[in-house]
This record gives C-alpha cells, structure tokens and sequence, in this order.
C-alpha cells in the first residue's frame, strides 16, 4: 500500500467533540425547551385562573360582612312607654315616636324632611316592634338617652353596595326612589353608615323574608358537630380496616375482592352515599332527620374509602426494613406494626384523614337527601347532645339555600358563606401540614 494511500484518504465521519451539539442534540434540546415552556404555561394559566376566581369570590362575598345602619340617639320617657302600651297597635306608637326623634335629628343638622311611617318601614322594617322589645327588656333604659343601630333592609343595603341602582329600581311596596331620596339625606347627616356585620358569622338563617338578618354562625356550628361524628367514627374505622389489610390480611381472592371494592367506592357520586344514609339511617333506623348525627354518619360512609386508601399508601411507604428489624429482634407481628411501622406512617395518615374531612365538609348531594338543606335552623342548640340529635343545617347547605332564593340579596349571603367555608377548609388543610411536619420521622 503506498503512502498516498495511507495519508492521502479523508476518513470517512468527522470526528466529534463533546463540547460542540451536534444537529440530534440540538433537536433534543429544543423539544426540552419546548416542553418546559408548555409545563410554565400551564402552570400559570392554572394560577391565573386560580386569581380570578378568588377575587371574583372575595369581591362578591365582601358585601355579606358588612351591612347598612341608621344610628339614632332615641329617649323615651314613662310617660311615652305607658301611653305606648295603652295602645291597641302599640308598635305603630313607638315608631311614630322614632320619627319625631329622628327628624329631631335632622333639624339639628338643618335639614327639613318629611318622611311617614311607610317610608321609614320600608327603609328600617318593623322598628316599632323593635324598641318595644328593646324597652320592655330593658325598662331602665326609660327617660334617658339610648344608641340605636338599626339594620336597613336589604334593598337599602344593595343600593349601598351597587347592588340597586335609582336607574334599575322600579317602584314597589319594598323601596321606591322617594325612599332613595330619604337615604341620601340621612347618608348626607351622618345617620345612616355601613359597618361590619357581625351577625353574619354569628347569626342564624331568617328565612326568605329577611336577607339582611341571616346569618351563618349556626351552620357553622352545625357543621362542627357533623365533622366531630366523622371523625371520631372514620378515623379509627378507616385506620384498623388498613392496618388489617396491608399487615395482616392473606393474599387471597377475598381480600382482593375487598380492595377491589374499596377503590370503587371511593369514585361512587356522594349523592349515593346520601340516597343510601336515608334507606339506611332515617327509614330503617328511624334517627331524627337533618340531624348533624345523621349527616356525620353519611359522610363518614363517604370518607372511609378515602381514609383507607391513603393510610394504606402511607403504610406502604415504610421500609419493609423496618418491619424485618423489629422481627428480628424478637418483636411479634403487632408489635412491629404498632410499635414501629404505625408511628413512621402516622404522618401521612392524619394528612389524609383531614383531607378526607376537609372534602367531607364541602359535600351538599348527601346532606340534599337527609334533610338537611329544607331545614332552617333559628338558633342554636342548648347542649352537646342537642347539638348531635337536634335539626340543624351546615355550611354547604346553608350556602345552597341561600343561592335557590330568588331574592338578590342572598345572593351576597351565598358567596360569603363560601368565604367562610373556604377559611375554614384553607386551616385544616395547614392543621394538615402542622401535624406532617410534627409527626414526620426521618429514617
């Protein structure tokens, strides 16, 4: 072979170099980038939905913490009580006594209106009736001064938030713009004001004649005693029924039919749950309906697969390790488990527990079927049992009612009921993370 040969030929693929990207790599690179971009976007699309959505629920649940007042500094005499009570429409006595104060009022600013009993009671509602209350339960009130706050009805509010505007209101027997014109006088004085509404978070549900009044404080507590049910009854339940699957069960068509059905039931729609608590619980049992017991024992069939499921994923999460060392050491099988694997896993089991009962908390189709959302609870209960057997409602389905009335003003009351069941949701979900952090073992 010649030398021309030897050095001459050009061979035939050039040599590469690991810091030069070749076209392969490059493509490579770029479906990398693409991708990563696509996951970005996503990411944000996903957030600013999320943004949207929560300033369209603050914006329209703001109204429902706030209400409108009139603030009128009010004296009746003796004099004036008996005269009042001698009466035969007494409430109509002491709300003429109310109109003369308040345009005492006015004058004092200078301002000359005249006004009617119709107008102030379209404005305020029944206040007669309410300095009657006042006074009778409070007689050493009589013949000096007394602050009154009086709630406007819910139309007044509405015109305060935007709600009700002089162009869209029609005159009716619920507000006029003569009525409007009333309020913008007394808003001019000083008189009439919005300030926090704190009977919305303590309040009950008035019914479908008082909008401005209803409140969601007795839901919330309705609520409590249901989710104390769930938790006292699916925590143990669902911990023991795990435990006995993943550690101690044979592997046999049985237990496979179990698991089977666990998976299932935990996709089955909750208004089957809720179908199946008013076979079960209320016709066959006979427990009191819209009772928050009846309600926790529905949404703790619902929450079972769901605690299940994840305290099982969460056993299975310790090193089998764990296991064979405690057994080796002479540990019998309970012990290993109870000793050693539960308090490794206990972390991930309280974090599905309170997310199954944040998502129990929410549901409104199984509390549809018991009862508990044509019920309407006035008060709240005397005791602890009272609490458990007696009729009351919960935050979902006080919500729900709320957003079926035709009446716009309770509209407002919906999306703040959903604030506050957001709250409410948001802290167990960080009671969640608090006990992860605290429970969690390193190994």
């Amino acid at each position: 072979m010649s030398d021309a040969s030897l050095h001459g030929a050009a061979p035939r693929h050039a040599p590469r170099s690991l810091l030069v990207a070749d076209a392969r790599t490059r493509r490579r690179n770029a479906a990398e980038a693409r991708f990563r971009a696509c996951g970005l976007a996503a990411v944000l699309t996903g957030l600013c939905f999320l943004m949207v959505l929560a300033v369209s629920i603050v914006r329209s649940g703001l109204p429902a913490f706030t209400r409108t007042v009139v603030e009128v500094e009010f004296t009746l005499t003796q004099a004036q009580f008996d005269a009042a009570e001698a009466q035969l429409f007494k409430t109509r006595a002491y709300s003429g006594h109310f109109i003369t104060a308040l345009k005492d009022r006015l004058h004092e600013r200078g301002v000359d209106m005249e006004f009617d009993e119709a107008m102030i009671e379209r404005i305020l509602g029944k206040v007669g009736g309410t300095l009657r209350e006042h006074f009778r339960a409070n007689p050493g009130d009589l013949g000096r001064p007394v602050d009154f706050s009086l709630a406007a009805s819910s139309r007044v509010d509405g015109y305060f938030n935007g709600r009700v505007t002089r162009e869209t209101l029609e005159d009716s027997r619920f507000l006029t713009r003569a009525d409007l014109d009333l309020v913008d006088v007394l808003e001019g004085a000083g008189i009439i004001r919005g300030a926090f509404n704190r009977a919305f978070l303590t309040g009950a549900d008035t019914g479908v004649d008082n909008p401005g009044g209803a409140g969601i404080g007795v839901s919330v507590v309705g609520s409590f005693f249901m989710m104390l049910v769930v938790l006292v009854l699916s925590l143990p339940i669902g911990v023991a029924a795990s435990i006995y699957l993943e550690e101690f069960a044979p592997r046999n068509r049985f237990t496979d039919l179990i698991e089977v059905n666990i998976s299932n039931l935990a996709a089955v729609p909750s208004i089957v749950f809720g179908i199946l608590g008013l076979a079960v619980f209320i016709q066959f049992m006979h427990l009191p309906q819209s009772a928050p017991l009846v309600g926790g024992l529905v949404l703790t069939l619902m929450t079972l697969p769901t605690i299940i499921i994840s305290t099982r994923a969460s056993l299975k999460s310790v090193p089998p390790s764990i296991r064979d060392a405690a057994l080796g050491v002479g540990a019998s099988r309970m012990q290993a488990v109870f000793h050693h694997v539960l308090p490794l896993a206990m972390p991930g089991i309280l974090t599905g527990t309170i997310i199954g009962l944040a998502h129990a908390l929410g549901e409104t189709a199984p509390l549809l079927l018991i009862g508990m959302v044509g019920f309407v609870a006035r008060g709240y209960p005397d005791g602890v049992v009272e609490g458990f057997v007696a009729p009351n409602s919960a935050m979902p389905a006080q919500i729900y009612t709320w957003a079926a009335r035709a009446d716009p003003a309770f509209y407002d009351k919906a999306w703040g009921g959903i604030i506050v069941l957001l709250l409410v949701l948001l802290a167990m979900n960080i009671i969640a993370i608090i006990l992860r952090q605290r429970f969690e073992r390193r190994w």
